[in-house]
């Protein structure tokens, strides 16, 4: 390792080697002096995993059984494949059992390619049978749920973007259509169709006291007791 090396990518590259050699009492006291080392008011990237293999060659790194916390946010899955051995501009695809959840969110599906930009996760692609998604509303008792073949999250923006017999629920309110974007922040949702697309969007508004599953079906009232 070079002496020039900065002093973040030095612990990156020791606690890759410590992950490596399974000594997870090194990599969490590494984690606690990278936190207090730092002189940026990021949030700590925190990985824990049952087992690695580092490609030094390739720069490629796999996980089994792997969580990832950052804040408020944290990913799960039963393997990863990472290029770059950091956080700063690495993509990573998360496969089996996919959870990803944030703030007042979550994701879940088969796999999910996850970006990291500066440290931080700022988009996630996820792909299922079907991908799921919900959002607690803010000043709201109602979540937003949805599905869709892939969903693609932009952390940045805000933006959860559903593709592929899409559907997407507001409390009472039911939209389907071949594209949806829900706007987390302003929480609005938007429809997309191609020009020349025989799709259409439906929506489907139910009175108050008509309950509904998280599949969009709705129940039957119950029958009165006798």
């Amino acid at each position: 390792m070079s002496m020039a090396a900065s002093l973040p990518d030095c612990l990156r590259a020791l606690s890759v080697t410590c992950l490596c050699l399974g000594t997870g009492i090194a990599v969490a006291e590494l984690q606690r002096a990278a936190v207090s080392g730092s002189n940026s008011r990021e949030q700590a990237v925190q990985l824990d995993a049952a087992s690695s293999e580092v490609d030094y060659r390739n720069n490629t790194v796999n996980f089994r059984d792997i969580v990832i916390t950052q804040g408020a946010m944290r990913v799960a899955a039963d393997q990863a494949h990472a290029t770059g051995l950091n956080f700063d501009n690495a993509s990573w695809i998360f496969t089996g059992n996919v959870r990803i959840a944030m703030d007042g969110g979550k994701l879940h599906s088969r796999q999910a390619n996850v970006e990291f930009r500066k440290q931080r996760i700022t988009r996630a692609t996820i792909l299922g049978d079907p991908a799921e998604f919900e959002q607690q509303r803010k000043g709201s008792p109602d979540v937003a749920r949805g599905h869709s073949n892939s969903i693609v999250y932009d952390l940045v923006g805000g933006i959860v973007t559903l593709t592929g017999d899409a559907w997407l629920s507001e409390g009472q309110n039911e939209i389907k259509g071949r594209e949806l974007i829900y706007e987390v922040k302003e929480q609005r949702v938007r429809s997309q169709t191609r020009s020349g697309d025989n799709d259409r969007v439906r929506i489907t508004i139910r009175p108050k006291d008509t309950p509904t599953t998280p599949g969009g079906v709705t129940q039957p009232p119950e029958a009165p007791h006798p």
